[in-house]
């Protein structure tokens, strides 16, 4: 049982050691070194980012002519700042966020971290999870360049594959990737979409 526990806190002690603010990161960095995903110099849009990490990361790694737009509920840490930075706080739902997210666009990469408010209810969770993905899936449609690339993290159910089978109308190539970062109890997995058609 020791198991389960020693890799979260070995992504964590690593994570704060690099500057980031949660062990997400490394979740994203395991995408982008299995597919590709950051293109230099591009622009991103980072929904659900609180706290931070993704953000950061994408930072780090787009280079000094891109461009991070984070949305997300609640604020970034205080250590996520930089110029190239736009953060914008309030309900991806709302209209006057996705005016401004759209007039800060188009987009290179449309990445997703966000969580549902969990219940403990798988079949509540999932639901909840599945919402944020539709949603996730609408910005990646509605504004992501083409060529663009996605991806967005989901509960693992039965309604993985409708994703999959959306984003192949979309994406010349879809997939679902679970990183090692991820707890191995977590039913986390997540979506993969890259070059938008």
């Amino acid at each position: 049982m020791a198991n389960n526990y020693e890799k979260p806190d070995f992504w964590s002690r690593k994570a704060f050691s690099e500057g980031y603010p949660a062990r997400s990161v490394y979740k994203l960095q395991e995408i982008d070194q299995r597919f590709g995903m950051i293109k230099k110099n591009g622009t991103v849009l980072d929904l659900g980012a609180a706290p931070g990490s993704w953000t950061t990361f994408l930072l780090r790694n787009i280079g000094e002519g891109g461009k991070v737009v984070s949305c997300d509920l609640n604020p970034l840490a205080k250590s996520v700042r930089a110029d190239n930075l736009t953060f914008l706080q309030g309900d991806l739902n709302d209209a006057e966020i996705r005016n401004k997210i759209r007039e800060l666009g188009p987009y290179d990469l449309v990445v997703c971290d966000a969580a549902p408010l969990t219940t403990g209810n798988r079949t509540v969770d999932t639901a909840r999870s599945q919402q944020l993905v539709e949603m996730a899936v609408w910005y990646a449609k509605a504004m992501l360049k083409q060529g663009g690339n996605f991806a967005v993290k989901i509960f693992q159910n039965g309604d993985q594959q409708m994703f999959l089978k959306a984003l192949r109308e979309i994406f010349t190539t879809a997939k679902g990737f679970k990183p090692e970062a991820c707890r191995a109890e977590s039913f986390e997995t997540y979506l993969v979409g890259i070059s938008k058609k």
